[in-house]
């Protein structure tokens, strides 16, 4: 055997070119062995034994892409090892192939360290408090360094020189670096100042309407915090945005377990009047005021006793009103629904009069802080409130409408007011002629 492989040898010696191809074949044969091998039978292996441990089952696979991506070395080096086994080759050849295989380890375990840094990161979102802290802009800028550092040995390997050549031509480079990455440290020294003074978390409805987001924060990265608005569309903020422009956090109004109602009643000021004896008894009637309308007619009592001779003229005494009234309805009202946080702020309160009617506010608090559930507690306070104005004698002020105008033609003499317009100008250009 020994006999034939010399011979073998010897026959090749003769045959420079051909001994050299031979040796190039078998040289890729074993890389492309040794890659089959790896990723068929041992990758194969370790990715089922890692996808049933609690690592596998919560990395998203990016454990595999781990093995399969550390896998790819081992044809490499052999590349790198038998390439100066083969015979007649240059010695330029042989530097350039080994350079190149070492230029691919290096990025072959950059890639490996990025999938590394990914897996670390989808782990510590499965902690209950991820949320709270976020280490994804950190890990991003891990990555920026590994890549760097990967790109210097990449360079230092191909040109066959020692990385410490490159590494001292960077101080004159500081500036350009600096100009390059400069969106990339803004980000960073805001995602510092955003994570140190807890200013956004993922999960906090923020609100900024100069950049048209409003919605729930869904991810925040190095470079881009992510905003899913209601509509469902998604916008894109620069992370450093959130550290110069102003913004709104909803998030002390969830956390408070109460979300603020703020809307007013507009009504007719030609409506208010003071109540008449039958229309106080009246009111009697409802329990949420009788108790206000005896300590009312009390205390009134007792303030026109003291006029002594000035009282005998109405209007020099205290009377009882229609909107005071409403306005102590209104807060007993909301005191007794179910639906109102009792233990936050809760006014009822008369605005500025203005052109269109007089303003009664309603400033409280939903006890709900779902938007649907919001909606409802604060819609049925105010059905009711619009439905129950009229026992008061008030009017809810609105501009008049076509309807309203037709209805007041309608009681003069039975013709619309359009009609007696066009028999005035009729009238009128008959005149004329």
């Amino acid at each position: 055997m020994q006999e034939q492989y010399a011979a073998t040898l010897e026959w090749l010696e003769r045959y420079p070119e051909l001994h050299t191809l031979i040796s190039l074949g078998l040289l890729l044969l074993s890389a492309w062995l040794g890659n089959w091998l790896v990723k068929r039978i041992l990758v194969h292996a370790l990715c089922r034994l890692v996808d049933a441990t609690a690592l596998g089952r919560n990395a998203q696979n990016l454990d595999n892409q781990l093995i399969k991506r550390l896998a790819n070395i081992v044809p490499t080096l052999i590349l790198f090892a038998g390439i100066g086994l083969v015979p007649h080759l240059p010695d330029a050849l042989v530097t350039v192939t080994r350079n190149v295989c070492s230029a691919f380890i290096v990025l072959t375990v950059a890639l490996a360290l990025s999938t590394l840094l990914d897996i670390a990161n989808t782990l510590y979102r499965l902690r209950h408090d991820a949320h709270l802290r976020p280490i994804k802009g950190y890990l991003q800028v891990l990555k920026i360094a590994v890549f760097a550092v990967a790109a210097i040995l990449i360079v230092a390997t191909l040109i066959d020189r020692s990385p410490l050549i490159l590494l001292s031509g960077l101080g004159a480079m500081a500036a350009v670096l600096m100009l390059i990455f400069q969106d990339t440290l803004l980000s960073l020294v805001a995602s510092v100042q955003i994570s140190s003074s807890d200013i956004i978390r993922v999960g906090d409805w923020v609100e900024m309407p100069q950049l048209n987001a409003d919605g729930d924060v869904i991810d925040i990265a190095l470079h881009t915090v992510r905003v899913q608005n209601w509509d469902k569309t998604i916008s894109t903020i620069p992370t450093r945005r959130f550290i110069t422009d102003p913004f709104k956090n909803w998030r002390g109004m969830q956390e408070s377990g109460g979300r603020r109602i703020k809307r007013s009643v507009v009504l007719d000021q030609n409506s208010v009047h003071f109540l008449s004896p039958d229309e106080i008894q009246r009111l009697h009637r409802f329990s949420l005021l009788d108790e206000y309308l005896t300590e009312k007619e009390r205390e009134i009592a007792e303030w026109n006793q003291k006029l002594a001779e000035a009282g005998k003229e109405p209007v020099n005494t205290r009377r009882i009103t229609n909107i005071g009234c409403f306005r102590a309805y209104v807060q007993r009202y909301l005191r007794s629904h179910s639906g109102v946080h009792q233990d936050m702020t809760l006014i009822v309160r008369q605005m500025t009069p203005t052109a269109d009617g007089l303003p009664l506010e309603v400033y409280c608090f939903a006890n709900a802080i779902e938007w649907a559930a919001y909606e409802g507690i604060q819609s049925d306070i105010f059905d009711h409130l619009l439905a129950i104005i009229p026992e008061f004698g008030l009017r809810v002020f609105q501009h008049p409408s076509g309807t309203d105008m037709r209805e007041m033609g309608m009681q003069v003499g039975g013709t619309t007011t359009l009609e007696l317009a066009d028999g005035d100008r009729q009238d009128g250009n008959t005149a004329g002629t």
